[in-house]
């Protein structure tokens, strides 16, 4: 169990002196509430020698001190108790998500959205359960039931052994029953996964799903999946069900113990009534210890079962990171960008890496633009994002002024690079927010200069709301077009020293992209550009264009060169003027 709970010491180690308090407080607490059948006790023998109002009195006054002094501490332990946990829950989530965040894409690749966020919001749950009511009751059941103990031996050890007679039992329904509930409960929280992921998928894909009549399909397969978490769950309900009436059922036995013996040492006068009273009461009072035990049971074994999946994240290594960092984040980057001997695969299921980038050189130098064009799956993308390191290259193949980028802390790296991926994303913010995405305090003209730059700023002041317009959940309410620009907008904005366009354009008609073209060269000026089309009007006026076949640059030079080579480029350009040709005749 405590092996189970390990990640959560450090977290509990930093509240350690609120716990200390709650722990006082529930001693207190207790030490004071377990005087309350003493004083019942007392009454009741009285009543067998002589009773008065004065005696009465006091004892009405003593019991009602007793339960407001036990009412206040009861407060404050839960109180601070809970609240620990509270405060452990803010702490786990915020070091969730800085450890998420910190997570290379591949980590998103090969984990479903659905699933971590259940981790996050499910699995986290029951931790704060775990570590607040799960503690707070077992140290009031343990110090209430030590406490009772003490005064029960005192009162008649025969007796109380007697009477604890089915406790041992107890002990191993507890040990069976919690292994099955930590079995079962893992179990839902996998389906929990599934069913999140699966809901998370379905309404990212709204559109795709009613663009293909879908929607019956989809229903009846998160219904299976959601009676398959409903089965699982009765499961656990059952085994629950059971455990609490049995719980019941052994301290009922106990009671009936207690008072089949406890009567007989009364009428042989080896216990006076009022203790026997007194005994009575602490059996009747140990009941809701022993029945909060069986939900105990269930927080804990939970909350074991949650924190190996919290765990699992939090303990999950950054495959990209600054371990080989030599570089002070202040280093300034020019944009000299060079590719030396690449090789690059991405790893398999199977074990076997795809490679898709066969032995690639090229230099980029500072200040000019390259264009990068060839067949779908040629490796354009994979080349581009290794620059930004969204992947990582082996050591030495991937150079930004004359350094490894390895070296290069990546916070420094980031700030040097404006990136525009071919799949765009909104947040569901802003338009204005969008575009001043990843740049601190950016101020409303800069924001304006690169819409200006995208051509989208005309589009947008046209809006009801103009710069201040939600874009809803990832760019809902605009056109790809549209959202094209305004990643472009937010890359340019940036202000980066190395400029990345990966086919950034594809979304807008000719028209619009030669009017983009015009403002993205002012832009380009000074800075290092790498444009990825399939188009040749985009890339007809980059400094040099390099064609990737299969992962190996095939052709290299500017566009003049390239034509009168006659290969694949100059192959891609004829058909592109013919279709340009068709559509005016058509």
């Amino acid at each position: 169990m405590f092996r189970k709970l390990k990640p959560l010491f450090p977290y509990m180690r930093k509240y350690w002196r609120a716990y200390v308090w709650g722990c006082v407080c529930t001693v207190v607490a207790n030490a004071i509430w377990v005087q309350f059948p003493r004083v019942i006790g007392t009454a009741a023998h009285d009543l067998t020698i002589s009773i008065t109002w004065g005696k009465i009195y006091d004892c009405a006054a003593l019991l009602i001190a007793i339960t407001i002094a036990h009412g206040i501490l009861l407060f404050l332990m839960r109180w601070i108790i809970i609240g620990i946990s509270r405060d452990i829950e803010f702490d786990l989530r915020n070091d969730l998500f800085r450890h998420l965040e910190k997570q290379s894409a591949s980590y998103f690749q090969e984990h479903r959205t659905g699933d971590i966020m259940a981790r996050m919001t499910n699995d986290l749950s029951a931790v704060r359960m775990l570590l607040g009511p799960a503690i707070m009751y077992t140290a009031n059941t343990v110090v209430f039931s030590a406490c009772a103990l003490y005064y029960l031996l005192r009162i008649s050890p025969f007796l109380t052994l007697a009477a604890l007679a089915p406790m041992p039992l107890v002990s191993i329904l507890i040990q069976y029953m919690g292994r099955k509930i930590h079995e079962r409960f893992e179990r839902i929280q996998a389906m929990f996964s599934d069913i999140s992921a699966q809901a998370q998928e379905n309404f990212s894909g709204a559109r795709l799903v009613r663009a293909f009549a879908q929607e019956e399909a989809q229903i009846n397969a998160f219904e299976r999946s959601n009676q398959e978490y409903i089965r699982r769950a009765l499961r656990l309900v059952r085994l629950m069900g059971m455990l609490w009436p049995t719980l019941e059922f052994m301290l009922g036995l106990s009671m009936m113990i207690s008072l089949l013996v406890g009567g007989h040492e009364v009428l042989t006068h080896r216990i006076e009534i009022g203790q026997f009273v007194t005994f009575s009461m602490y059996m009747y009072m140990l009941m809701w210890p022993i029945i909060a035990l069986g939900y105990v049971i269930n927080l804990f074994e939970r909350g074991t079962a949650s924190v190996v999946r919290i765990h699992e994240l939090l303990t999950a290594k950054p495959s990209i990171d600054d371990r080989d960092a030599t570089l002070p984040k202040e280093t300034e980057i020019r944009g000299d960008v060079e590719f030396r001997d690449l090789r690059f695969a991405y790893p398999s299921e199977n074990g076997n890496p795809i490679e898709v980038l066969h032995g690639i050189s090229l230099t980029i130098p500072a200040g000019s633009s390259l264009a990068l064009v060839g067949p779908t799956g040629s490796g354009k993308s994979t080349l581009v994002s290794l620059i930004p390191r969204l992947y990582d290259a082996e050591p030495g193949m991937v150079l930004v002024d004359g350094r490894p980028v390895r070296a290069y802390p990546l916070d420094t790296l980031h700030r040097a690079v404006g990136f525009v991926p071919q799949e765009t994303f909104l947040f569901s913010t802003t338009i204005r927010e969008n575009i001043a995405f990843g740049v601190e305090k950016a101020e409303m003209p800069e924001v304006l200069r690169a819409a200006e730059a995208a051509h989208i700023r005309e589009e947008f002041e046209q809006f009801p709301h103009g710069f201040e317009t939600s874009v809803g959940e990832r760019g809902l309410t605009l056109s790809g077009g549209q959202k094209q620009r305004t990643a472009l907008a937010r890359a340019v904005v940036r202000d980066p020293r190395i400029l990345i366009l990966d086919d950034a354009l594809a979304s807008v008609d000719t028209y619009t992209e030669e009017r983009i073209l015009e403002e993205l060269r002012r832009v380009m000026v000074g800075r290092t550009t790498i444009l990825i089309s399939h188009r040749i009007s985009t890339v007809r006026h980059a400094d040099r264009i390099a064609v990737l076949v299969r992962g190996r640059i095939a052709e290299l030079g500017s566009h003049e060169e390239l034509l009168e080579r006659n290969g694949y480029y100059a192959e891609l350009y004829q058909k592109q003027l013919l279709e340009e040709e068709l559509a005016v005749t058509g």
